[in-house]
Formats: structure tokens, C-alpha cells, sequence
């Protein structure tokens, strides 16, 4: 209850309004805060049956990169097939590097995958003929031994039919289409096997490899092991394309951690998600930004760490803040805010006017410092209001609060924050 979400969503409408004035130097935003769908693939995947523990600590760096790369794929493809008025400008290994991404890790629901593609395809401009000689070779000697048949069955001539070499030469036909097929399938049932956070299937990613020539598909990364380094090489093609339409950097905001399902809001599942995520050469990409809103729980973790965490992770190079700390001026700030925009008056009501002449501002303020929080704050004040209103009737109303029902709440909700600190009381 700190503000973290709130914090996010201010960083966005900033990030918003500085891409609205910099068009040519504006800022790629990854919302990374819906965990549910990825820690759910994943434990699919490698844990059916298996208590969740043990299947989160199979939870890896490249995990947390197949996600961010699916986020910021199926948002890119997103801006450029339905959100961008003119083609977008890219050399062919762009084209290529975004029609390969795409093959990978776009998931959006909106349309079928194939169609998806095809689209993005023709945006870009990526005309892989190439990688349709096959098909056209196999296809062409099928139409030529049909017509053959068609035309030694009309002049009662078939006995050529009998014999091996014609069948031999279609099956030679079919042999490029066939064998690249086969190639294609076995590196998507790598890939699909490999991505453990995804929802491609080895037949969607089968026919898009297989679309796209060999000669680009040579020496290109696929994420088809277990391991890091080919993500951190598709990343790179990804801030090539960013750039090359007009996105200087990109930010992952991280939030929500402690909502999945699966976690819970527990402590130790928490730690095992995101405690990958902390290795400093991912963190210190060029180009790429970090935001992590963590519950502070964690912290408590980070501080009973190791040396190999700590050689690992280097959170004094990270800009680490250990909490978000809020002053009783801030919160009085915070509410008054909300008071003022609650109001229908001219000029508009201060949280002051809530309370009798006899709690000062002072005194107002250092209640509020308490609490901590803003969550807990506005929890105070619903708590306050209805304990208030329900003393009183509309016969004889009163408009203000006074110092006793101050004081007496502010002790009550005192005492039940303390035992849930103490882990002695609900949220």
C-alpha cells in the first residue's frame, strides 16, 4: 500500500508525454506486471502435480526474458500492423530480424497467428520468395504429373504410368519441401520446448520458419536452449528495430508481484520469481531501463543474502531504495487532494474542514505520520467517516469530527495495523 501502482501509472503518463514531444527520440514502454498468464504456461510446462515450490525454483533469467520479449513483440507488432498510419521504413535484415521475432514471441489474441504474421509481413515489406521455392518446385511437378495422366488417359497412352522413374522424379520434387519442413519442425519442437512461458505451438512456428529462407535464418539466434545468451542476442535485434522506428530506449516496469495466483502474496515464491532477475549484466543492458516496484517483504530477503548473490546481483549499482518512505506532511498532502477533488464547492473543501477547530494541523498531521502509508491512510479515513456518521443522526447532524472520535479511532486502527505487522490480523 505504499503507492507503487500509483508511482507506475505517473511514470507512464510521463513516458506519454515526453513521446508526444519527442517523436524521433521516444521511449519503448513494457508494462511487466501481469505475471498470471507466464507463471501459468510455465508451471504447465514443467510442474503438473508438483507442489509450487519446487517448480518456481526452475524459474530462470531467460524465463523473465522470454516474457519481456513477448510483451514488447506483441506490442511492437501491435503499433506497426493496426496502430501505424504508413508503412514503417526498415532495411530487409530489419524486416527480417521483426518477422523472426515475431515468429517467436508474438502471442496477441486479437487474430490468428498466421493471419498476424502474414500482415506484419507485408507491413514491412519482408518478401521472402526464397523460402517458397520448395512448395513452388513440388507443387509444379504435381500439376505437371496430373496433366501428364489427364493427357496419356485421354490418348490411351499410360503405360509410362507403370513405371518408376516418373514417380521417382515427383518424389525428388518433393524431397527440398519435405526435408525443409522436417528441419523447420524440429527447430520450433526446440523452441516451443525451450520457452516455457509461451503458447506457440510447434505447428504455427513450424510454418512460419518455413516461410522464411535459410539463407536468413543462417547464423540467426533462436531461442531453442535452455540458456541466456540468445535472448540477450534477440534483445539486441529488438532495440534495432525499436530504433529504426523511432524508439531511442526501452523501460520494463515491473509491479504486481505479489498478485499472481500462484504466489499469493507469499514471501518465498516471491523471492524465487523475481530473485533471477537480479543479475547485473541483464540490468545493466545499454539502452534498456529497469523500474522494479517490489513489495518490501523482499528486502527482508536481500538482507540475509550471500556473497554470491551479492557478486551476482551488485544492488549497490542498481539505485536500490530500500522503501518508499512517506512523511505525514505528504499524506496530509495526498488527502487533501483527494478532498479537494471530491468537492463541489467554490472554493473547494481542505481535509482540514473535516475536523474540529481543536485538532491543529499539527496535530492532524503527526496522526497521518503514523500511518505510513497511503493505503492505510485512506483506510483510516473510511474507518473514521462511518464511525463518525454512524454517532450521529440526520436530525441532529454534525459536520465535523471531533478530537475524541479522532483520537479513539486513530488508537483502534493503531492497534490493528501493529498485529498485522505482527502477522496477528487479516490485510
Amino acid at each position: 500500500g505504499s503507492g507503487k501502482t500509483a508511482l507506475k501509472l505517473q511514470m507512464v503518463r510521463q513516458f506519454e508525454r515526453h513521446n508526444d514531444a519527442q517523436p524521433d527520440g521516444r521511449t519503448f514502454v513494457v508494462l511487466y506486471d501481469d505475471f498470471n498468464p507466464f507463471l501459468d504456461r510455465f508451471v504447465s510446462r514443467v510442474g503438473k502435480g508438483r507442489p509450487v515450490e519446487k517448480s518456481l525454483a526452475q524459474w530462470k533469467l531467460w524465463d523473465h526474458m522470454d516474457a519481456i520479449l513477448t510483451l514488447a513483440v506483441t506490442q511492437l507488432v501491435t503499433a506497426v500492423v493496426e496502430k501505424s498510419s504508413k508503412p514503417p521504413r526498415l532495411t530487409r535484415p530489419q524486416a527480417r530480424d521483426l518477422a523472426l521475432l515475431a515468429a517467436c514471441y508474438d502471442q496477441s489474441t486479437a487474430e490468428s497467428f498466421p493471419t498476424r504474421w502474414r500482415q506484419l509481413r507485408r507491413r514491412v515489406g519482408y518478401r521472402a520468395w526464397l523460402g517458397s521455392w520448395p512448395w513452388l518446385m513440388a507443387l509444379a511437378a504435381t500439376v505437371a504429373m496430373a496433366a501428364a495422366l489427364v493427357a496419356g488417359g485421354l490418348r490411351g497412352d499410360l503405360g509410362w504410368a507403370s513405371r518408376w522413374w516418373p514417380w521417382a522424379a515427383l518424389a525428388a520434387a518433393w524431397l527440398p519441401y519435405g526435408w525443409r519442413r522436417i528441419r523447420s519442425g524440429w527447430k520450433a519442437w526446440r523452441i516451443v520446448r525451450s520457452m516455457r512461458t509461451g503458447n506457440r505451438t510447434v505447428g504455427q512456428l513450424s510454418s512460419a520458419l518455413a516461410a522464411m529462407p535459410e539463407v536468413d535464418l543462417a547464423g540467426q539466434p533462436l531461442p531453442a536452449l535452455t540458456r541466456s545468451d540468445d535472448r540477450y542476442e534477440l534483445l539486441t535485434k529488438l532495440q534495432g528495430v525499436l530504433a529504426a522506428l523511432g524508439w531511442n530506449g526501452m523501460v520494463v516496469i515491473v509491479d504486481r508481484l505479489d498478485e499472481p495466483d500462484l504466489i499469493n502474496g507469499s514471501g518465498d515464491r516471491m523471492r524465487q520469481v523475481i530473485w533471477p532477475m537480479l543479475d547485473n549484466k541483464f540490468l545493466k543492458v545499454p539502452g534498456l531501463g529497469f523500474k522494479l516496484l517490489l513489495p518490501l517483504e523482499l528486502y527482508r530477503f536481500i538482507e540475509r543474502e550471500g556473497e554470491a548473490f551479492n557478486q551476482r546481483a551488485r544492488l549497490d549499482k542498481q539505485n536500490l531504495v530500500p522503501s518508499l518512505e512517506w512523511t505525514g506532511e505528504t499524506l496530509y498532502d495526498i488527502a487533501s487532494t483527494r478532498v479537494k477533488a471530491a468537492s463541489v464547492g467554490t472554493p473547494p473543501a481542505t481535509l482540514a474542514q473535516l475536523f474540529d477547530p481543536a485538532i491543529d494541523q499539527r496535530r492532524l498531521i503527526d496522526g497521518l505520520r503514523s500511518l505510513r502509508v497511503p493505503r492505510q491512510l485512506f483506510k483510516f479515513l473510511y474507518r473514521l467517516l462511518v464511525a463518525h456518521c454512524h454517532s450521529h443522526t440526520d436530525e441532529r447532524p454534525v459536520y465535523v469530527i471531533s478530537p475524541e472520535r479522532f483520537e479513539s479511532e486513530l488508537a483502534l486502527f493503531r492497534r490493528d495495523q501493529d498485529a498485522f505487522d505482527r502477522g496477528l490480523a487479516p490485510r
